[in-house]
């Protein structure tokens, strides 16, 4: 069972190889129409997609809501909602060697797990109670004239068939209020980045002009401002001394190849026996496209989070 967020917040639990995923949203204020067909369209993006890079694993995803939500309105009660896994496949040819790169030896050694079966928290699987809070979030945001974006920048070239690929994604939000945002620890920068990388293969996030900043003067960076307080460019994305300014907050997550590859490779077992394992085509190879709802959840989630700690309406 893990929690995101403080007003807003989602707790989850459940794994991939379990009957069902499930959460709870606690904090959406009372009143809000619950577009479904909104809803299973986010979910249906980060389904399987068919496509080079995907999973064949067959889930339909379809959310059901237990509490919180009475003829399509929220109550202002939590929210519980379930997804029920439906194609449960255990591969026992992997189950008990360490994934490199993966979340096999890490797990072991803090909960002494021993075989793959019991990783199942560390499957891409659980972003989907993820999107099922990102998008009643991002309906809530979008009353307020927020919207939420994402695209693929790039993906790396796979040297041979079979191998997996990293990739980077950008983020856009945009109709932000200023404001938004605690000046020193809990800077809406660091909130973000809090939670674009706490998604599965995430491996690194800039905002604004990022790491491109370390190569520039000051004179080159300034973000100037005219008469009327407008902002001339928005090297800074949107943020400025960790609060929103009112400009649109840009950012971009790179993301590592997934694990599992379709061909065999060196790895050893849980008691440190040299052996190789073999990805199938149960294992996407690329986080794109499926991880953008995901990448836009985590982002609505953030978003209202920080509206609602400070109780604005704009």
């Amino acid at each position: 069972m893990d929690t995101f967020g403080n007003i807003y917040r989602l707790t989850d639990w459940g794994d991939t190889h379990g009957d069902a995923l499930e959460g709870l949203i606690e904090g959406c204020p009372a009143g809000l129409l619950v577009d479904m067909d909104f809803v299973n369209v986010e979910l249906n993006r980060r389904a399987p997609s068919g496509d080079t890079f995907s999973t064949k694993r067959l889930e339909t995803d379809r959310v059901e809501f237990l509490s919180g939500i009475v003829d399509g309105v929220t109550t202002g009660e939590p929210i519980r909602f379930r997804i029920p896994n439906e194609d449960v496949k255990i591969s026992e040819a992997n189950r008990y060697v360490l994934k490199p790169s993966h979340a096999s030896y890490t797990y072991m050694r803090k909960y002494g797990v021993t075989d793959n079966e019991q990783c199942g928290r560390a499957s891409a699987r659980q972003t989907v109670c993820r999107v099922v809070a990102g998008a009643i979030a991002k309906l809530w945001l979008q009353d307020r004239g927020v919207r939420i974006t994402s695209r693929t920048l790039s993906i790396a070239e796979a040297a041979r068939e079979g191998d997996s690929v990293g990739a980077l994604v950008e983020g856009r939000i945009s109709g932000l209020p200023a404001g938004l945002g605690e000046p020193v620890y809990d800077k809406f920068s660091a909130r973000l980045a809090y939670a674009m990388l706490s998604i599965n293969a995430a491996k690194g996030f800039e905002y604004g002009l990022g790491f491109k900043a370390a190569e520039m003067s000051g004179s080159e960076y300034h973000d100037l401002q005219n008469p009327d307080f407008s902002f001339r460019t928005n090297h800074d994305g949107g943020i400025q001394g960790g609060i929103t300014n009112g400009e649109e907050v840009y950012f971009r997550v790179a993301f590592k190849p997934i694990p599992s590859v379709r061909y065999d490779r060196e790895t050893i077992d849980f008691d440190g026996k040299p052996t190789n394992m073999r990805g199938s085509d149960r294992n996407d190879l690329c986080v794109v496209p499926r991880v953008l709802p995901v990448v836009e959840a985590m982002a609505a989630m953030v978003v209202m989070d920080f509206w609602l700690m400070q109780n604005i309406e704009l």
